[in-house]
């Protein structure tokens, strides 16, 4: 019948979810509680850039606010 194939189903999700999770939570370990960030424009670049700036220990992940800026 046509539930025989759940049980396949599921542990095909699952192998295709756990890598993406996985990915996400090692991210956000490594860079300090956020998300990797890419630049794939030149745009975000300089926010990136504009970040590193901010938040005085050169770092785009570890920004501490505006009070930062000179």
């Amino acid at each position: 019948m046509w539930y025989e194939i759940l049980p396949g189903l599921a542990i095909m999700a699952g192998c295709l979810t756990v890598p993406g999770l996985a990915t996400i939570y090692i991210h956000r370990w490594t860079n300090g509680g956020k998300e990797k960030r890419t630049a794939r424009l030149p745009y975000h670049w300089t926010l990136m850039d504009r970040d590193r700036r901010v938040s005085g220990c050169k770092t785009y992940y570890d920004s501490k606010g505006l009070e930062n800026i000179d």
